[in-house]
């Protein structure tokens, strides 16, 4: 029996680094050497693809969260008499840690599992493989610019969701609340910081569209070329990438804000 079980753990570790080891080659493959000649049109195209067509869920989210979020926070700083602080708390609330984790979640449920079906569909139909026999890299060609275009459409997409959520906190906090607009801003500009509040936001956001981007581009790539293995795939990608931006997040958050 124990024999057994370590095999099996052994398995697991062995197809583990394989699969750690097939995604780095894929990534050095990617990024490294001479680019496709039209790499910025290809790029370009693909951030409308990823980035301006999630603009509606990005915005509609934020939204709403920013509204509940000032709801909530309201309901507690007017018990210590400290509702003029409103803006202060929903600002570093966002910035630092909602907007770039559930815009990243939101770019994993549509990006992500879009990439994944779409570099899917082009592997079990054989048009990658059509590319290699006409000596067009589709590393190159396919996937570096989708690649690319992940990592500068979901920063963008955070820096959206920032600006509308705090909008919404705005609506709820002065315009239903009551509380004075003035103080509102001000409070809230006197407590953000650029580099450690914006900036760390940023920097997350971008740490999280490599993850999501590079996970869905590879399981696209290695899929099973049939509906089921198109289908787990698509899968894969949202579960693998939610949970590894949730993980990064608090490890990003100890050595941000916790050293």
């Amino acid at each position: 029996m124990i024999s057994a079980y370590l095999r099996f753990v052994g398995r697991i570790s062995l197809g583990f680094m394989q699969t750690i080891g097939r995604c780095c080659l894929m990534l050095w493959r990617t990024v490294w050497g001479k680019p496709h000649a039209k790499l910025i049109s290809l790029v370009i195209e693909q951030i409308f693809q990823l980035g301006i067509l999630s603009l509606p869920i990005i915005l509609t989210s934020g939204l709403f969260i920013g509204m509940v979020l000032a709801f909530q926070g309201y309901n507690v700083l007017v018990d210590y008499s400290a509702e003029e602080s409103l803006g202060s708390m929903v600002a570093l609330s966002l910035l630092r840690e909602l907007a770039p984790v559930v815009a990243a979640l939101l770019f994993a449920g549509r990006a992500g599992s879009a990439l994944t079906a779409e570099i899917g569909l082009m592997q079990s139909t054989e048009q990658l493989a059509s590319m290699e026999m006409m000596a067009v890299s589709p590393l190159k060609r396919v996937i570096a610019p989708r690649f690319f275009a992940g990592l500068i459409a979901l920063p963008m997409l955070t820096l959206f969701f920032n600006v509308i959520a705090i909008w919404g906190g705005y609506l709820i906090g002065v315009s239903w609340m009551g509380i004075d607009g003035g103080s509102y801003w001000s409070i809230m500009q006197g407590s953000v910081d650029y580099l450690p509040d914006v900036g760390n936001g940023i920097i997350k956001s971008i740490v999280f569209a490599l993850l999501i981007t590079w996970i869905a581009l590879y399981n696209g790539y290695h899929v099973v070329p049939n509906a089921l293995g198109i289908s787990k795939s698509t899968t894969q990608t949202v579960v693998v990438s939610s949970l590894l931006v949730l993980a990064m997040d608090f490890v990003l958050t100890v050595f941000m804000f916790g050293m």
